[in-house]
Formats: C-alpha cells, structure tokens, sequence
C-alpha cells in the first residue's frame, strides 16, 4: 500500500532518515518517489536530496498532486507543490519494541555515563498535539516516546506534518499498559514524574537522572492508576489567569527545563548518575 506525505519539513526529514538509517546499498522500495508540480527553493533542496539518494524524481502537475492527497485529512492535502509517495507497506506506526529499547537505552547511559529521558502521553488524542510534543522530543533530547495504544491520536499524517519532520528521528513506542511500561522503568531505576499543577515546581527538582515525565491530557489529566505508579508529581510556575497549559506546549517547557540542568552540570563537571 503506498503511503502519501506532504509539507516540506515532513518529506525532508523522511529522506534524510532514508538517507542516516539505510544500510548501504539498501533498495529504495518500488513506488517511493517524489512527484513536484513547481520548483522552487524548498522544492530545489528536496529533488536535490531524493536524487542523491537514488530516489526517483518526476515532474507533473499540481492537478496529479490534487488526487494523490484527497484521501489525507485537510491539513495533509494542501501540498504546496511536492509530494512523496513511498512504496511497500504501511506501517500502523513508527513504532520500537518498548522492551528491547530499554535494555539498550540503560547499557548506553551506564556506558556514557549519563541519565536518559522518556516522555509518557496518556490520552493526548489530538494529532496537532502529538506531533508538537515529538518535534520538542527531538529537539530538546528525549531518548523515547511512549504512546498507549487505545486512547491515542492515530492520524499518522497529521501528526507527522506536525511533527515538521521529526517523527522521523523520535524513537517511539506503543504499548498496551501504560502502568505496566511505567513499572518496568521504574524497575531500570527511573524516576517517573506525573506533570500537575499542584505538583513541586520543575527548577526544585532533579532531572538530570533517568527521568521519565507523564503528560496527561488537558481535560482529564494523568488516569487514576496511573497517577498512583508516578513517583512525584511536577508542574511549571506560572502567573496566567487560565487553569493550565497546552499538553504540548508544557510539555516543550519540562524538556527544556531538563535540558537545561543537564547543560548546567555538564558545565560544572558533574556527571548524572
């Protein structure tokens, strides 16, 4: 079946994952190509990127383009002139094996010497959000995302867009129980936090160990078994006359509060255990 991506960060990132993680030699599959209607500078970057990594290039119209997209969600169709169609299966997600990651994610911080962090979404169901959460989970260094596999956004094109790309690049996991995942890392030695509003304020607590941060959703928050699994419960300071923030855009705030205690020992000398 083949799949359909638009919009310029989500197509760049595509190929350049295509380009990073293929071994050498790797047969594009047959049917991934990209189809442009107009050439201009984005445009310019993207064919000059597929054709350096063998993947076909064909000019049509932006009419072609039209029908290739009118099955997306009305985010995804508007095109801008390029598409990228990729051939083989689709996958249900981009997912990794929860339990596997994780023994290779702590070997590699007890090799480096350093802590690891992993983001919880539990009933996030806006795709908008989700792909905002993975695009702050790649640039602020989340080593994992953990979606539930009910109770979840599954517009796999809209939170991709979102995403501008970086679904491409974010480890991601999709498992059944979330308390049971939350328990296996708690048993790899992580701190599990619940994100709250009554919870101790982000810049009081460490973060810079093996850390895993819970983002509930904005209208029911972390579930009730769940809440009970967190460790602590964490919330950012804030002066606003609304009750709460965008699950993305708090979210986007504790990485980057974790990031910059992490940059902060890394300047001192400290190593996180």
């Amino acid at each position: 079946m083949m799949q359909i991506k638009t919009g310029f960060h989500t197509i760049e990132e595509y190929l350049r994952s295509l380009e990073t993680q293929a071994p050498e030699g790797k047969r594009i599959e047959p049917g991934t190509e990209v189809r442009y209607a107009k050439t201009g500078p984005r445009v310019k970057k993207i064919i000059e990127l597929a054709r350096k990594i063998a993947v076909p290039v064909v000019q049509t119209d932006n009419a072609h383009l039209d029908v290739l997209v009118r099955n997306l969600s009305e985010t995804a169709r508007e095109h801008r002139g390029i598409v990228l169609t990729v051939g083989g299966e689709e996958p249900r997600r981009k997912e990794i094996d929860f339990d596997s990651y994780l023994a290779e994610l702590c070997e590699t911080c007890k090799r480096e010497k350093r802590g690891a962090l992993v983001v919880i979404l539990d009933s996030v169901t806006d795709p908008h959000n989700v792909g905002a959460v993975i695009r702050s989970c790649d640039q602020l260094g989340a080593d994992l995302l953990v979606l539930p596999e009910k109770r979840a956004a599954n517009e796999s094109a809209v939170i991709e867009r979102s995403s501008a790309g970086a679904s491409a690049w974010v480890p991601t996991a999709v498992v059944t129980n979330l308390v049971r995942a939350v328990e296996k890392l708690q048993e790899a030695g992580f701190w599990v936090y619940g994100a709250a509003a009554d919870g101790s304020a982000a810049h009081t607590l460490d973060l810079t160990g093996k850390t895993a941060l819970i983002m509930g959703s904005e209208g029911s928050g972390i579930g009730r078994l769940l809440a009970k699994k967190c460790d602590g419960f964490i919330a950012i300071p804030c002066c606003g006359k609304l009750d709460s923030l965008n699950v993305s855009v708090a979210t986007g705030i504790l990485l980057y509060e974790r990031r910059r205690q992490c940059l902060t020992k890394k300047q001192d000398g400290i190593e996180s255990e």
